[in-house]
């Protein structure tokens, strides 16, 4: 029986080593099936995410649906009605913050735009004046209309390259908008039919895995929703507390840019730990333009809020819900930046805390089991030790 057991598993790793090679061997030609299978499935793949997302918004909508109604048609309409304000709910908060953003983004481009070369010679004038740089008289000095007219005359011979990236980004802004539609009609037959879906799920199951191994699935699965899902409610309402503390704050003061500002730094907040001051970096920028010493004020500001959030807000509202250390969501949001960009730092800290999560509860599972067995073997060996006596 053990040479049975032996012979299956050197076979096994023989065909392990196998695939190994061959991908290895072919992986160009792998890599490009699986970016193709990608594309395809991409839709797919949205339309589940979305389906997470709207799912926590829509559990919540419908326990305030008259619950406890005795009504057939409240009854029978609560899944559509849920799902509809859902997808209201989350288009008007993201119209909200376009609306907030995107005008006064456009005007501070203008501004700075006009205020750069005046910033510039300025400064050069403040070097000069102070003998800090011997660079300062050539910058003072820069021609800016005929810097302009070059950059113009650059863009005109450039035009055909510009044409075809154009005509090649509104082609890739298509496919995306006809992915999303796409991913959120699948994410509505989700919503509609999820018990149903995790009915067969579990048939399925239940039929080609053994009760073992659905166990461990399901732990995972529990541990991941728990995990993901306390961390987008968490990082939402903290990005939601930070932005509107960012705008109450820079209005006190009478800081130019407020609503815009407050808005993209509640915004960026969605990314943990670097993205409220990517968002501080862009809006000290763009205040710098204006008034220099408002800057400075600003980013003492920015410091001061960030304390705050980090040691009382965050804690609060955020807190141990994601079981994270510290240093492993930094760790998280590094990798993930370097893997996936802004999707992946998004991405990395709720998937490096549920692989923490997991790790940490199967070891302390382990430690615990091998502190029972020295137990159980001292009491065997003081029960046979009884009985050799008598």
């Amino acid at each position: 029986m053990k040479k049975k057991k032996t012979d299956s598993a050197v076979i096994i790793y023989i065909c392990l080593a196998a695939l190994l090679i061959l991908a290895i061997r072919y992986f160009d030609d792998i890599a490009g099936m699986a970016v193709n299978l990608w594309n395809v499935f991409f839709s797919l793949v949205l339309g589940a995410a979305v389906a997470y997302v709207l799912n926590i918004i829509m559990v919540r909508v419908e326990r305030f649906y008259f619950p406890g109604s005795r009504n057939k048609w409240i009854n029978s309409s609560r899944r559509g009605v849920s799902i509809l304000l859902s997808i209201l709910l989350v288009m008007g908060i993201i119209a909200l913050i376009g609306g907030l953003v995107l005008p006064e983004l456009g005007k501070a481009f203008g501004v700075i735009g006009r205020n750069v070369p005046v910033f510039l010679e300025e400064a050069a004038g403040w070097l000069e004046k102070n003998n800090a740089m011997n660079i300062a008289a050539g910058i003072k000095d820069v021609d800016w209309n005929s810097m302009m007219d070059k950059a113009v005359d650059f863009a005109k011979s450039g035009l055909g390259d510009v044409l075809n990236s154009t005509i090649t980004a509104v082609g890739a802004v298509v496919g995306s908008v006809v992915n999303f539609f796409i991913g959120l009609v699948f994410a509505i037959y989700i919503l509609s039919g999820k018990e149903k879906l995790r009915s067969q799920a579990g048939r399925i199951l239940r039929a080609y895995v053994k009760e073992d191994t659905i166990i461990r699935l399901r732990n995972i699965y529990r541990t991941a929703d728990e995990t993901f899902s306390s961390f987008i409610i968490g990082q939402c309402t903290e990005a939601v507390i930070l932005g509107t503390l960012c705008t109450v704050g820079m209005l006190l003061l009478r800081f130019p840019y407020a609503p815009m500002i407050g808005a993209f730094i509640g915004a960026t907040a969605l990314i943990p730990i670097v993205g409220a001051y990517l968002g501080a970096a862009v809006g000290a920028f763009m205040i710098l333009t204006v008034d220099p010493l408002k800057a400075l004020l600003f980013i003492i500001f920015i410091v001061v809020l960030q304390q705050l959030e980090g040691n009382l807000i965050y804690p609060k509202v955020v807190g141990s819900s994601i079981g994270l250390p510290g240093i492993w969501v930094l760790a998280a949001v590094t990798v993930g930046a370097g893997l996936g960009g802004i999707g992946g730092m998004l991405l990395g800290v709720p998937v490096a805390a549920t692989v923490y999560k997991l790790i940490r509860n199967d070891v302390n599972r382990r430690n615990q089991s091998e502190k029972k067995i020295p137990v159980e073997g001292a009491a065997s060996a003081r029960q046979n030790g009884k009985q050799k006596g008598r």
